[in-house]
């Protein structure tokens, strides 16, 4: 594996273009993607080269989703938009690119494998390059939660940014799985990026129907039927599932525009309720405080102990 080269405390961005051609895991429709270096602040932008000029710009923030089934849409006030960005993001994120262009010739991001590994392989391979601005941080001073039912999103103090994901089906061979653990480079890298996203084949026609999954297929998705995973190669892990559930709630929750130390809980929470998390904490400072990753790291971290977590959680 290797570890894009960075200094913790400044802005990156990429040392040069990344580019990426695949097939729009929703639409279906070929799509042509450049990750380009960017200006220091500008977090991640993306154009559409495919729509009229002064209509191509659409940032990709949390006030700028629109549509969450089955994915994360981002619009601008044009009604330009583009899909599925969730892996791109979180492969971003993960790698510490605080800005990046990303020129795309159609309305949704290259699904590649299903997975955010060619995604971090390919910005790893190309490197970063430190910027002169300090990087920001969000720092999570106050729990926060949206609740769905049976199904929440929420975050607490914490001297670090961490995930803790669990997820709980019907069918048997996925149940109920959890994955918890600190969001670093190296253990997103090697535990996360290469979990596929996953299907019902009792849901495919209905879905199809909709305008969705026209392009999945078994090269891009996991297919679930019944109790039994469909592609012959089986699972990359055992449990796939809900480490493709963390990566997707990596990718929602950069769209805060800085790295959030805080622990983020989500149980069974997809992109609609990372989103409205996100949107719950972002619109209540009395939840956070923006500082920078230098004096989080080094002033906010030591106020937290690691042992207030469990008490934290059973407090939900």
């Amino acid at each position: 594996m290797n570890l894009t080269q960075h200094t913790p405390y400044y802005q990156h961005t990429l040392a040069g273009p990344v580019h990426f051609v695949g097939r729009g895991l929703h639409s279906g429709k070929p799509a042509s993607m450049t990750l380009l270096p960017a200006e220091t602040d500008s977090g991640y932008v993306f154009e559409r080269l495919d729509v009229e000029p002064g209509q191509q710009v659409i940032a990709a923030r949390w006030h700028s989703v629109t549509d969450t089934r089955l994915s994360t849409t981002v619009t601008n006030g044009f009604g330009i938009s583009v899909s599925t960005i969730e892996h791109l993001m979180a492969a971003l994120a993960a790698c510490a690119v605080d800005n990046a262009r990303i020129l795309i010739d159609g309305p949704e991001v290259p699904i590649m494998d299903g997975s955010a590994k060619t995604f971090v392989e390919r910005i790893q391979a190309e490197g970063l390059i430190p910027q002169r601005q300090e990087r920001r941080a969000l720092v999570i001073t106050n729990p926060v939660w949206t609740h769905e039912r049976d199904k929440y999103a929420g975050f607490m103090p914490c001297p670090r940014p961490w995930f803790d994901v669990t997820i709980d089906f019907k069918s048997r061979i996925i149940g109920k799985q959890n994955y918890s653990m600190p969001l670093t480079e190296a253990l997103f890298s090697s535990q996360i990026a290469a979990a596929r996203t996953f299907g019902f084949e009792d849901q495919l026609a209905t879905l199809q129907s909709l305008g969705l999954a026209r392009g999945g297929s078994l090269r891009n998705a996991i297919l679930v039927a019944g109790d039994d995973v469909v592609n012959e190669d089986g699972l990359r892990y055992q449990d796939e599932f809900v480490r493709h559930k963390l990566l997707d709630a990596v990718g929602d929750l950069a769209l805060a525009g800085a790295p959030i130390f805080g622990r983020f809980v989500g149980h069974c929470s997809g992109h609609h309720l990372n989103n409205q998390v996100l949107r719950n904490l972002m619109r209540n400072s009395r939840f956070w405080t923006l500082t920078t990753v230098r004096e989080a790291t080094e002033q906010w971290g030591s106020m937290i102990d690691d042992s207030t977590y469990e008490e934290m959680l059973e407090s939900i």
